[in-house]
């Protein structure tokens, strides 16, 4: 047993479960064309949550919940966290997606990933969407100027999700550390920092919200 690895996804698990929580509380606030959007954010939050809530029982209680937890770490690396990406997309342009549009953007990711999983690519084909996805969120950031704190939300987003995969991974120790713990640390900083940039970007009807500010939720 990793009881402190089941710890750390515990904690990850209720990061995520927050954020899940914060988006659907916010959604009230948004008119009919970000819905789309904000439902694939709360996608994009419940899967992580649901990949470290499994982790728990792996590490922590039941070894044999290796298989479950691997899977959903996989949807939440090659579909959450790209649906969050295209979730800032769309809200930080304002872009109106139909749910048509969005349900193709869930198959084309599926079909992708049976593709390159096919192809034995699997490891490239995460970078590179990774990358494109963490492009995205800074893009949504960027795209706010003059104002400056949801680029530096974004950036600090970036950094935190590149520190904690390529820079630190999930294998071996840094000295009595283990990695994974890291790792599943700072997650647990960039996905609330990540939510809060989401509730922060205007999205297309900004003006038919109610007075109350949804970034408050969190």
């Amino acid at each position: 047993m990793q009881y402190s690895t089941a710890l750390s996804d515990g904690v990850l698990a209720l990061a995520c479960l927050a954020c899940a929580i914060a988006i659907g509380k916010a959604r009230k606030h948004y008119g009919e064309a970000d819905q789309p959007a904000l439902f694939c954010a709360l996608l994009g939050f419940l899967l992580p949550a649901a990949a470290a809530a499994v982790g728990v029982i792996r590490f922590g209680i039941d070894p044999g919940a290796q298989a479950a937890h691997l899977w959903l770490s996989q949807a939440s690396s090659f579909l959450g966290l790209p649906l969050l990406g295209a979730a800032a997309l769309a809200l930080g342009r304002g872009w109106q997606w139909s749910r048509a549009n969005w349900g193709r953007i869930l198959l084309g990711l599926c079909a992708f990933f049976e593709l390159f999983r096919q192809l034995n690519q699997l490891e490239d084909y995460r970078l590179l969407l990774n990358l494109a996805t963490l492009l995205l969120i800074l893009y949504a950031g960027a795209v706010q100027w003059p104002k400056r704190v949801p680029l530096a939300a974004a950036i600090a987003v970036v950094g935190l999700f590149l520190l904690a995969g390529p820079a630190v991974g999930t294998d071996g120790f840094i000295g009595s550390l283990r990695r994974v713990d890291l790792f599943h640390a700072l997650l647990t900083t960039a996905y609330p920092l990540l939510a809060w940039l989401l509730l922060s970007l205007p999205g297309s009807a900004k003006h038919g919200r109610t007075e109350e500010n949804p970034v408050k939720t969190l």
